[in-house]
Parts: C-alpha cells; structure tokens; sequence
C-alpha cells in the first residue's frame, strides 16, 4: 500500500493540476493560481503539524512534505546528488529563569520579574547560565568607526552585565545620514548587541524595549524568548558567550535606574552624542538559570532545477522562505498552537508553486535553487547555517530572492523590496515590474531594521545580493491606507501568535501574484548577460570579494 505521504502528494498534485487548467486563458501558459497557494497553506498550517517547531513531530512531517513535493515536480535534489535535506545542528536549551535579583544602594530591592519585566535566557547551552555583576549602561552599545562612534571608550566591561538601548544612535539635523539616517543599520540589531558584549567579555545584557524602537510589542519578546530557545552549535574560535541574554521594558528599567538615582530620559539623551562615556550604576544584578540541553538536529530543504547553458549552469538564483514557527506554546486566548499560517506557510506555498512552475517550465541559463530553510524564528539559525556550509559554492549563486510573510490580503499595486537600495537587483525589478502599473515604494519603516530580520540577511552576510519581497501597501480594490492598516492589525493581534492561521476564505490573490513575479524575475537573473552586483557603499560588499578571491 502506498505511504500517507505519497497519496497526499499524488491528491495535492491533482488539486493543483487541476488549478492551473482553469487558470489557463486563450492557449496561455498555466500561472500560479491562488487555489495552488491555499492548497499548501492550509496543510503547511494545520494542527496536525504542531507549529512547525524545528526538530519536533511537527518540523519532521513539514520537512518531509516539502522534499516530497519537490522530488513529484521533477525538482532535484539539491545537497549532494541524492538528498534534499542539509541537516543542521540545533541545541536546544530550556531555563528556568529562577529569580533575577537586584541590588542598589547596597539593599536587596523588588527582584525584577520574569515576562512583566524582563525575558532572559541562556547565552550558550550550558547547564547552568548565571551573570552577576554591576550592571553598566553602554548606550547603544556600538563600535563604528566608519561613523566615528565608540560608546564604550575603552571602558572595561569584563564580567558587567550591560544595559543598552535597541536601534542606531538617531541621525541629526548636521548629519542626517548617520547611521544610515532613518534605516536601520545592523548595529541597532539586537543580534550585534549580544555578539559586541560577547567580544567585550561581558556577563550578560539587557536591552531596553520600547515598541517604536524595537518594531514589534513588548508581547512578541515574550511569545518568541520565554520558552525554550534554539542554537547553532558555537564556534571554537568565537568568544566566550556571555551568561544571560535578554530584554526589559522600559518602565522596568526606568523603575531599576531610579533606584540608584539615575534618569533614563537623561541616560537616553546622553547616549545620543558621540561623547557619551559608560555609565557606572552602582546597582547590582544576580541572575542564575537552570537549563536542560537537548542536542538536536532539523533540516533545510534543498532543490536544483539545472539550467541549461554549460557555460553559465554551475551558477544559481537562489528562491528562500523558512518553513518553521513557534510550535506549541504559550496559550493565547484558549489557542497554544502557533500556526504560522501568513509567517511563513505562504511563504513556502509561494516558494513550492515557483519550484513547481521552474521544473515544468523553459529552463534559463542558469539553475533555480530552492532553499526552505529551517529555524528563522530561533534567530536565523538554518539560513546562517546555510551560507556558512552552502550546497553549492556561495560564489556561485548569484542573487536571491527570499520570501517570508506576504500578506493574505489581495492583489496589489506596490510592492515593499527590502534591500532594493544595497545592490542592482532593486532597479532591475523595478524595471520588470513597471510595465504591470507596479512600483517599489520604500520601507515605511526602515528604522526598525527589517532588512536584517529574515533569511536573506544570511546570503547577504555570504556575500551573495540579496533582497525581501512582498506586497507593499497599496491594494487593489481598497483606499489609499487600507493596506498600513491591515498591516499594522496583523502585527498587533496575530504576528507571532496562535491567531495567524489558516481560515477559509482567505485572498490569496496577492500570494499568487507575488509567486508569480518572483518566478519571472529569478527567470530574468537566470538569463541575463551580467550578474547582480553590491552598490560601493553595501556593507556586503567585501564578503563577495573575498568569496570570489576564494572560489
């Protein structure tokens, strides 16, 4: 008797075969059909696969499912000649926060509470995580020099536990372009936070939440940190990790600094100049973890479509989306599965139908691969993994598009590319799209660093151009900030929670439409004469010369 899998793949196929013949029109080539996206997503956000936690029941079944419908479409397998899977190493690391003590002025004072006020966890999986030491505030803690920038000045740091405020430095009116201006530059993220207190030998950090700086509420903090968290395996070289990660809220540390006091709109106003120094606050915190390690594995998922021009086919568009969520977790209005229906099962129903339509289609020049990857919402994890070991030379693949929570709200007339301005693939887009009445518009919210938050970062940090795409705010059928405000609905009560799910009736016209454009730019690339290139002032730039000096 044929496996459930390949009777579910056999019965999904027919659907979207099916699909395709009534999307065809005058003797026109089949087009991704919104019935082909919803086929996916209402299986990629089932119940039945827990949230597609990596390394769960759920995760392997999603794994599965995708190599499946990529070995049905004649899509090759992508790591090695015989498998589709890359395994990636994953510790995963569960704390117990215990209490988090604080002292000031030489008294034990209220101990700061877990989730209300602060959501710490391990830096390292260890079996016991702790950081006791003065607590230090560093600004917002940033080395750059290409912007003559030090908030720390040579102080020593080793063994404090540091408080630091999330995003750049704010841009002036006698230097609008510092830091980037409005955009976000990765010294804001809270990722180079952790990594430059790491180098300084710190105990631990605290970075300081405020919605608008942050770009998300204090609640997705806390639904993405307080349970258990996933890491890559460190490297040996990389510096000794720092005890306790994590962040507070700013009535918590504004309360914490008054102890001793201090003034966080002072301290804030202080840390905008280039002259401020590290603040010594007297206060004392001592926080220790209890942790269970579990040494684990998940996969990405990879696929090749070869092309067809031997001098060019060893080279590769690269289409991504994460396959991964939350899993099961905190409970949210009687509901503990968190689905990830638009974040990011679209995604990769969008990603299978263009690796669908790829296989069956004219192939170009060069080869298509597909790379569902695993653990974005650990931090990226599969995707660094991937552009540290890539199946085929990073050299070698010359762009890629990445896709991850299209909105499920209709067709639309802009679209949001994130990373248009750093290389050629932004105008070249552009330019594609423009005879369809579509434009790109910028990021209406540049300072919250969206360009570093999804996998494309990771091929970005490989040296390989790179970009986000997803409709952007202007929607087919509706006024003028109809679109932002659908947006800013979905962040506040479903982004990161068990309300993202997959329900009947959802418009999945935009997905489609996104798929489809992506499909004929990634086919676009595969033809062209020229290869996208980094503009001079990209910080990726030296990451692709040296890939290249190495190939």
């Amino acid at each position: 008797m044929p496996r459930p899998s390949v009777l579910l793949s056999v019965a999904l196929i027919s659907i979207i075969a099916a699909s395709r013949a009534d999307a065809q029109t005058d003797g026109a080539p089949s087009r991704i059909s919104p019935q082909e996206i919803d086929a996916y997503l209402r299986f990629l956000s089932s119940d039945l696969l827990e949230g597609r936690a990596p390394a769960t029941r759920g995760g392997r079944i999603t794994e599965e499912y995708i190599a499946t419908q990529l070995q049905a479409y004649g899509v090759k397998p992508g790591v090695g000649d015989s498998s589709y899977f890359q395994r990636v190493p994953i510790d995963v690391v569960k704390s117990d926060p215990g209490t988090i003590k604080v002292t000031a002025s030489g008294k034990a004072n209220a101990n700061l509470r877990f989730t209300d006020d602060v959501v710490v966890w391990p830096g390292s999986a260890t079996d016991a995580s702790s950081a006791h030491g003065e607590l230090v505030f560093v600004g917002y803690g940033a080395t750059a020099p290409e912007y003559r920038w030090d908030d720390f000045k040579g102080t020593d740091v080793r063994g404090k536990v540091l408080l630091v405020l999330v995003n750049d430095p704010p841009a002036t009116a006698a230097e609008p372009n510092l830091f980037g201006g409005k955009a976000m530059t990765y010294y804001g993220r809270w990722t180079y936070k952790y990594e430059e207190a790491e180098r300084r030998g710190a105990a631990g950090m605290l970075i300081v939440h405020t919605t608008e700086r942050a770009g998300y509420p204090w609640h997705v903090v806390v639904n993405s940190n307080s349970t258990e968290q996933r890491l890559l395996p460190r490297d040996p070289v990389a510096p000794a990790p720092i005890g306790v990660r994590g962040w507070i809220t700013d009535s918590a540390a504004t309360a914490l600094l008054a102890q001793a006091g201090l003034s966080m709109t002072d301290l804030r106003k202080r840390a905008e100049s280039r002259d401020f120094r590290p603040v010594s606050t007297g206060i004392i915190i001592d926080a220790t973890m209890r942790n269970s390690l579990q040494h684990m594995s998940a996969n990405n998922v990879v696929g090749v479509v070869r092309g067809i021009d031997p001098k060019v086919r060893d080279e590769y568009v690269a289409y991504s989306a994460h396959w991964d969520h939350f899993g099961i977790g905190p409970v949210v209005n009687g509901d503990s599965i968190y689905n990830g229906a638009a974040d990011n099962a679209s995604g990769v129903a969008a990603v299978l139908t263009i690796a669908q339509t790829a296989a069956a289609g004219v192939k170009p020049r060069r080869s298509q691969l597909f790379v569902f990857v695993t653990a974005e919402e650990s931090g990226l994890l599969g995707s660094a993994y991937f552009g540290a070991h890539p199946t085929v030379p990073a050299s070698k693949i010359i762009a890629d598009l990445n896709i991850d929570n299209p909105a499920l709200i209709g067709r639309f007339r802009d679209l949001e590319v994130l990373g248009d301005t750093k290389s050629s693939l932004g105008p070249e887009l552009a330019a594609l799209v423009k005879s369809e009445g579509i434009r790109i518009v910028p990021d209406e919210h540049p300072e919250q660093g969206h360009f570093y938050r999804s996998d494309h970062f990771s091929f970005a940090m490989a040296g390989i151009p790179a970009v986000d795409v997803k409709g952007g705010y202007d929607y087919v059928g509706h006024p003028i900030g109809w679109g932002k405000a659908q947006r800013d609905e979905y962040t506040a009560h479903r982004y990161h929670q068990p309300s993202d799910e997959y329900r009947p009736g959802l418009d999945l016209t935009g997905v489609a439409q996104l798929a489809e454009i992506v499909y004929r730019f990634g086919l676009s690339l595969g033809n062209a004469r020229t290869v996208p290139t980094w503009n001079a002032d990209a910080e990726f730039r030296a990451a692709r010369d040296a890939s290249r000096k190495g190939q």
